[in-house]
């Protein structure tokens, strides 16, 4: 259940591989192939790896103009090349939708691989990004959002997790993984589940995008989030009177969400501070406790 796999080469090198390609989310091309690229990267660094070479996949519909192509690959450049990886090629075809993504090669040592189920009890548990992107891509779509709200969507989605994934072992890390179409809710039960924990998690301490409470509050959500709910029904545990609206949002898939981090509590501290003076919105949300009736807890 981890993010990537990982293939060793030698006694100090392994490949991290991984392939993530999806429909647009938003409407601008440049913008759809950042977001694309961000989200299939994301991936090499939740497991501490470093991008060194991608491929591009794309699916057409043969009426797309082709200067809209050459912008949703000029976006997918934009991230790559920020990510400090190579374009090696790339596979398209003709399709009745658009989808755009990568296939990603990274390096890593094989002694510093970051898989989701090292968390041990008494760690703390930090997120690097605001959630909510699935709201308000719905709230977008139903013509709801304002631009403010999009434009502040739109730059979570964009943001490599570059500077978490290069620095977290540094800091002592025990376990890692990115959020995405599972949710919050979803891969926090992934790392507890394979790493024998509970995960309990501040719902006051959660970082939100602007208008996400309102839109859940007025039954705005996606359908992979009532998915996500039917699937972690009997795995996640609510304090009272939190279920409704924060189920939402704990549930809510995120496309190139953050990354939720498992570090003992001495090194937590300074790794925030870290995080933070490198633009990067990382806040303390839980932390880890022996394995109880539900592996995530939220409070």
């Amino acid at each position: 259940m981890d993010d990537a796999g990982v293939y060793q080469v030698s006694e100090d090198m392994a490949l991290v591989q991984t392939v993530d390609f999806f429909p647009p989310i938003v409407d601008d091309p440049f913008t759809f192939g950042q977001v694309a690229a961000a989200n299939a990267l994301s991936d090499v660094y939740a497991m501490g790896g470093r991008p060194i070479t991608v491929l591009n996949i794309l699916a057409v519909p043969a009426t797309m103009p082709f200067d809209q192509v050459g912008e949703v690959l000029r976006g997918g450049a934009n991230k790559i090349i920020e990510a400090g990886a190579v374009i090696a090629g790339g596979h398209s075809i003709k399709d009745t939708e658009l989808k755009y993504g990568l296939a990603v090669t990274g390096l890593i040592h094989p002694r510093k691989i970051m898989a989701n189920s090292g968390a041990k009890v008494g760690d703390v548990l930090i997120l690097t990004k605001p959630l909510g992107t699935g709201i308000i891509s719905t709230a977008v779509k139903r013509n709801k959002a304002s631009r403010d709200e999009e434009a502040a969507a739109v730059a979570v989605m964009i943001a490599l997790n570059k500077i978490a994934g290069e620095s977290m072992a540094e800091y002592g890390a025990h376990a890692a993984t990115d959020i995405t179409g599972f949710g919050l809710a979803g891969h926090a039960y992934e790392m507890a589940h394979a790493s024998g924990v509970t995960l309990e998690i501040e719902y006051n301490r959660l970082h939100i995008l602007p208008g996400v409470t309102e839109y859940a509050r007025a039954g705005i959500r996606t359908g992979g989030a009532n998915a996500n709910r039917e699937y972690l029904k009997d795995k996640v545990s609510f304090a009272s009177g939190l279920e409704l609206i924060v189920g939402a949002i704990v549930y809510d898939p995120q496309t190139s969400g953050g990354m939720l981090m498992a570090l003992p509590p001495d090194r937590a501290a300074a790794f925030v501070d870290y995080l933070i003076s490198h633009q990067v919105d990382a806040v303390v949300i839980g932390r880890a406790l022996p394995a109880g009736a539900f592996p995530i807890c939220i409070k």
